[in-house]
Formats: C-alpha cells, sequence, structure tokens
C-alpha cells in the first residue's frame, strides 16, 4: 500500500462550484478503433485501447501520440495516475497493475474487487475503482486490494460503470449502457447531477485540472467537456 487518506466529502451545487457539463469544447479521434479507459499525468492524456491491447500517451490533449507501449493483458479497461506511477487495470486478467512511471514495466500487481474490472481514478490518496457486471463503485484503502466501502453504481442492475474520475471535490462515473455521465456528491452513491454521453458507449473518464475528458467505444473520439 502507498498511502491512504480519509474518504473525502464533497460539494454542493453552488458555491463556487462548476460541475462538468455536456458541452464539448473539443475532440478528436482516438489512437485505435476501441478507446477504453482515461487519465491525465504531467500535463498530458494517457488513453488505452482494448483491440490494439495499447496504452498511449498524448501531447497535453491532442490526438499526437508521443510514445505508447503494450498493455499488461488483452483487454486494458481503465487507467489512473497516483501522481508517480500509472495504474491499469484488464478485464480478461482480472487484475490491477502498478506500473514503474510512465512505461509498460509492471512493478506489482493485485486482484480486483470482482470479475469484469473498469475505469480508475485516484481520490484523497484512495484507489476507487468499478466493476462492468457487478454494477459496484470501490474505494480502496491506497493503492491496495483492501476495500474501505462500496456502492451501487448510478445505473443500478440496468447500467454498467465503465469509467471513472475525479475533479477534486466530487467523483464523477459514465455508464456504457445508459449512455450517461453522472457527478457523485464527494465520494458517495448520491447523485448531483447527470447529462447525456456526447456519445453512446461512453468507455472513459480523466479530469485535467479545469476539464472533464470523456471517450466513446462507439465514436472512437474522445472529447473535453465545458462546465
Amino acid at each position: 500500500m502507498l498511502w491512504s487518506k480519509a474518504i473525502g466529502a464533497g460539494g454542493t451545487l453552488g458555491g463556487g462550484y462548476l460541475p462538468p457539463n455536456a458541452t464539448i469544447l473539443a475532440s478528436f479521434s482516438s489512437p485505435s478503433v476501441n478507446p477504453n479507459g482515461l487519465t491525465w499525468a504531467d500535463g498530458n492524456l494517457i488513453s488505452c485501447d482494448n483491440g490494439a491491447d495499447t496504452i498511449y500517451i498524448h501531447d497535453g490533449f491532442s490526438s499526437t501520440i508521443s510514445s505508447s507501449f503494450s498493455s499488461p493483458s488483452a483487454n486494458p479497461s481503465g487507467l489512473a495516475f497516483d501522481g508517480s506511477n500509472l495504474i491499469s487495470t484488464d478485464y480478461t486478467s482480472d487484475l490491477i497493475y502498478i506500473h514503474s512511471g510512465l512505461t509498460s514495466s509492471v512493478t506489482s500487481s493485485f486482484s480486483s474487487p470482482s470479475s469484469t474490472p473498469g475505469g480508475l481514478t485516484i481520490a484523497n490518496g484512495n484507489l476507487i475503482s468499478c466493476d462492468l457486471n457487478a454494477e459496484t463503485i470501490y474505494v480502496h484503502d491506497g493503492i491496495s486490494s483492501t476495500i474501505l466501502t462500496s456502492f451501487p453504481s448510478p445505473g443500478g442492475s440496468t447500467g454498467s460503470p465503465r469509467g471513472l474520475a475525479f475533479d477534486g471535490t466530487n467523483l464523477i462515473s459514465c455508464d456504457h449502457i445508459i449512455d450517461r455521465i453522472y457527478v457523485h456528491d464527494g465520494i458517495s452513491s448520491t447523485i448531483l447531477s447527470s447529462f447525456a454521453s456526447p456519445a453512446s458507449d461512453p468507455s472513459g473518464l480523466a479530469f485535467d485540472g479545469d476539464n472533464l475528458i470523456s471517450c466513446s467505444f462507439a465514436s472512437d473520439t474522445i472529447y473535453k467537456h465545458g462546465k
């Protein structure tokens, strides 16, 4: 385990907090045909594709790829960055991998909480993961397999969570069956607001420090949202 902090409380709408919304400020084609996870690291977008089994480091928020490498297993499905190391997950191996920096080298791994892991994010020092078939969001103890708490994803039994991000105040999730993006109240199941995804089958989320970024498995496009 790297470190753990308390699960943070969120902020209600208003009071200076501007949640992301459906307005699209910019977009570009994903590097390959099945984008399936996003994160933001050191000023650059990182995406993964479960058709190409590849992780891509973009040049900022752009379609330009500065480097890429093979994912640890056959179907990468989520990415996060803890400030030092890339973290990825794969729904074929059902493992969560801690990389050495932003490289293909994997220093350690552990089993995901359930059988079909999706998106990842880091919030208040803790890894957060979700599972497409269990319809559940899990808060880990630091970067470890230990689960502090879990709660149902917003889509419930009719949905399937696929992407996660944390904007410094609230968790954001997307559901690739309901085609909706949700702003949670802190790290909880309570939803402050939601809006339709830019295209069907939203498959990944990231936060660049100012704006939400999403991608779609159906449109093969990466989007930057307004707020």
